[in-house]
């Protein structure tokens, strides 16, 4: 064979060569590298995780995770691991799932009306990384309370129950300073205004709004009652609010687990500064956290003379109100008949 012939042939198998082992590479790239039946998942990479513990992680969702090792050494990704939560999806290849694994998806953080700080810290911590240890701290650290105007007692009212974009590998601190922001922009000029025109403070509007949003669940019915309650600090009365002394109950006894739907008048005797019965004036700090309807129903109370209320007998959730004493107490017998026909004792 003629040396010009051996050289053309040389040159189409190196081609051939070329092309062959292209595809191989392609097909390692860019063909469907995922084994699980979801249309997506999501997955989480702890801080500081190296690239050793992903792989670990992802194991259990790669199809071929040589093919993985190969796209993410090319793309150096196995010195640039990111932690966070991300989205994998069905039928991605390796080269998606490399990128997936560089963006962060966002969580939708949500709290709702939780009574304690232990409470809330477990709560945000089946959201987000930290744990609920390092979220009570942060919480407690006296060097924050004292630079942001708070206590232990009040700090409860920082948390204003919502829904907030985080990402998952926030830390506790970053946590709370952001929450921390997210309580200053809700008390606008507008809002403070407003609680200054109440004889309030803001930190006095959260501890009287816990009180009117573990009364009435009905929304419509919360600037009522938030009146009636402004109603008796304004003429010197105690608020003498049932939902003061169930948490003085709880607190004292360190049970927060029990329900109690009746209070008894042995309740009224107990001894706590959340005890609106015994103590005059708002309690040290909000018995729950107050969502915003509450807040800004104490904000724009209802503007009646209405002193009294209790349950309603025919409109279930809501209540009656009273001017007089003797007119709420037609009301609180019906009420007392009511739960004694119902066989509740506690």
């Amino acid at each position: 064979m003629k040396p010009k012939k051996i050289l053309v042939y040389f040159s189409l198998l190196v081609v051939v060569g070329a092309s062959v082992y292209g595809y191989i590479i392609y097909r390692k790239i860019f063909s469907a590298n995922t084994k699980f039946n979801e249309k997506e998942v999501f997955i989480y990479i702890p801080t500081d995780a190296n690239y050793n513990q992903v792989v670990e992680i992802i194991k259990p969702y790669i199809e071929d995770i040589g093919r993985f090792n190969m796209v993410a050494e090319k793309k150096s990704y196995v010195a640039n691991v990111k932690s966070g939560k991300f989205l994998l999806k069905n039928g991605m290849n390796s080269n998606d799932i490399v990128n997936s694994l560089r963006r962060e998806v966002p969580v939708n953080l949500a709290f709702n009306n939780q009574e304690r700080l232990e409470d809330f810290a477990g709560r945000i911590a089946t959201q987000i990384e930290a744990d609920s240890l390092s979220l009570l701290n942060s919480f407690k650290d006296e060097k924050f309370l004292q630079e942001n105007g708070f206590t232990e007692e009040n700090v409860l009212s920082m948390f204003i129950p919502n829904s907030y974009e985080f990402f998952w590998d926030v830390n506790a601190e970053k946590f709370r300073e952001r929450m921390a922001k997210e309580y200053r922009k809700f008390w606008t000029p507008e809002r403070l205004a407003k609680a200054e025109a109440q004889n309030l403070t803001p930190l006095q509007v959260s501890a009287l709004a816990s009180i009117v949003h573990k009364e009435t669940v009905k929304k419509d019915e919360r600037p009522r009652v938030a009146g009636v309650y402004l109603n008796r600090l304004n003429t010197g009365m105690k608020l003498e609010a049932d939902p003061t002394v169930i948490y003085a109950v709880k607190k004292s006894s360190g049970n927060f687990d029990q329900v109690i739907k009746r209070v008894l008048y042995k309740d009224l005797e107990t001894v706590s500064p959340y005890n609106t019965y015994q103590n005059e004036g708002l309690p040290p700090g909000p018995i729950a956290m107050p969502d915003i309807t509450a807040l800004d129903a104490v904000l724009n109370p209802e503007k009646h003379n209405y002193i009294y209320f209790c349950a309603s007998v025919t409109n279930f959730g809501y209540h009656e109100f009273a001017v007089t004493p003797a007119q709420h107490e037609v009301n609180r017998q019906k009420y007392i008949a009511w739960v004694s026909k119902q066989g509740i004792k506690r």
